[in-house]
């Protein structure tokens, strides 16, 4: 059964730092494009950043370059989200995601507003970025 578990969601100030990590069980995630998505209220759920299985590069939203930085430990089958120099508007919740025919499809800019065609989920984090 494939399962995600997101953690390490919280409250900071402007400019500070977080890091969501993403526990992968049922399925081995070094294989497979893995994904972390965030909605906030009242918008729709976007993409923030990808590790391609295609080529082991991250992709990034437009809004997050510079700031985001997607990981993975293979022995821990665990994705991770270092977030730096956070905004208000990055306040959201925070979902991984993974689709066993992704392949590619990160690669394609348009991944960011595809949420909806990725097959496995987790529960979601809160991030709230607040003075």
């Amino acid at each position: 059964q494939v399962r995600l578990v997101e953690s390490g969601g919280d409250s900071v100030q402007p400019g500070g730092s977080l890091r969501l990590s993403c526990a992968a069980s049922g399925f081995n995630s070094e294989y497979f494009t893995v994904a972390w998505f965030r909605q906030a209220p009242g918008k729709e759920r976007e993409g923030v950043a990808c590790i391609s299985s295609s080529d082991g590069l991250g992709y990034y939203a437009d809004s997050v370059k510079g700031r985001f930085t997607i990981s993975r430990d293979r022995a821990k089958n665990t994705m991770y989200l270092q977030m730096n120099s956070l905004k208000p508007d990055d306040t959201a919740v925070y979902y991984c995601a993974t689709d066993f025919e992704a392949r590619t499809r990160c690669t394609i800019p348009t991944w960011v507003r595809n949420w909806h065609i990725w097959d496995y989920w987790g529960q979601g984090t809160q991030v709230t970025v607040s003075s």
